[in-house]
């Protein structure tokens, strides 16, 4: 039905990340191989292996990505979405998949996920495949939903009322009251906050002893012009930096972040599908596979609504979201937040779903 070859080849952010403290580390051990060989007399050896090893690892984190990618192609057959690279594969159901996620990468391009609904409980597990770096995501995730001959050519990342699939009008439109609570963070988030305060801790403890050992060390005749002395301090301020830009990080992920995207996002219900837009990030879900419909106080009269999917083995199970489990699934989920139209968005959702008409 479809066969395509990622047109973007590009490292995820996290892996970056980790690239840049690697590279970091390695250059801070060549600080203090500096001070070790010219103070103490010692060998240096043991603190440039660790340098070595540290740039080593960085190149692998960010080429690995795209060097594995390069050599991938899918195929979407009648029944199955396949990822192969050489003798690896991995497939997914067509049928069973409940919905799909697109992270765009730039104009006309970006990652499409393919999410199963499982079971809970003991039962519960991720089941996804990503499609990495993929021309036109969205007509790609329509082929794969079997609509492929009603997806308009030339789309972008332009808002999605402005990107709808032929003959497909909008029944409610909403997006999420704003409120402090888009700040609190949830679930592992408050494991990233603790990391954060661990790490400022750090980096606060860092400035305040590495001040005044460098102030003793001038007091003890060491010019402040030698390479050594100049090494010392370069190494220990490219550590304390590392350490608390590694904890505004985490802070911002845990915090800063999913209240920003909380006032990017806007929720559609069409004659056909439910689409949820956050920042770069899409969710796409066909109406048929809802089959129930949950709702819980928000506070402030507003209410969170779950969508409640059906799949093969999955009879109104599907934990992906439906219950929130963010732990189990990153991303966007089939959840509505701080809604304040509820008796709209039923008869959106009850409203009988109407033939598409088929592209010439």
């Amino acid at each position: 039905m479809w066969t395509g070859r990622p047109e973007r080849l590009e490292t995820p952010m996290f892996l970056r990340a980790a690239a840049v403290v690697m590279f970091a580390a390695a250059f801070i051990s060549v600080c203090f191989a500096i001070v070790i060989a010219r103070s103490l007399g010692a060998s240096p050896t043991p603190t440039l292996l660790f340098g070595a090893w540290a740039v080593t690892l960085g190149l692998v984190l960010l080429h690995g990505p795209r060097v594995w990618l390069a050599r991938v192609s899918y195929e979407v057959t009648e029944h199955h979405v396949v990822f192969k690279r050489g003798p690896f594969r991995r497939s997914i159901e067509r049928s069973a998949v409940s919905f799909a996620r697109i992270h765009w990468l730039g104009p006309g391009v970006g990652d499409v996920e393919l999410v199963r609904a499982v079971p809970t409980g003991a039962l519960r597990r991720r089941l996804m495949l990503r499609l990495h770096g993929l021309k036109a995501p969205d007509r790609v995730a329509a082929i794969v939903a079997g609509h492929e001959d009603v997806v308009l050519p030339g789309r972008d990342d332009r808002l999605l009322a402005q990107r709808l699939q032929l003959g497909e009008r909008v029944l409610w439109a909403a997006h999420p009251r704003p409120s402090w609570r888009a700040y609190l963070p949830r679930h592992r988030g408050w494991t990233n906050v603790a990391l954060s305060v661990f790490l400022l801790a750090v980096g606060v403890r860092m400035v305040t002893t590495s001040v005044p050992t460098l102030k003793k060390l001038l007091a003890a005749g060491i010019s402040s012009q030698t390479l050594t002395f100049e090494a010392l301090v370069t190494g220990l301020g490219l550590a304390t930096l590392t350490v608390l830009a590694t904890s505004f990080v985490l802070f911002y992920l845990a915090v800063i972040r999913p209240g920003r995207l909380a006032g990017t996002t806007r929720y559609l219900v069409t004659n056909r599908r439910v689409l949820i837009q956050r920042g770069k990030e899409e969710l796409h879900l066909d109406r048929k596979k809802i089959v129930d419909v949950i709702d819980a106080p928000a506070g402030d009269g507003l209410r969170d609504v779950f969508l409640v999917l059906d799949g093969p083995r999955a009879r109104a199970l599907a934990a992906n979201g439906a219950f929130r489990e963010d732990e189990a699934m990153p991303g966007l989920c089939p959840v509505l937040e701080r809604v304040d139209d509820l008796e709209g968005l039923s008869r959106a959702l009850n409203a009988p779903e109407e033939p598409l008409p088929r592209a010439a």
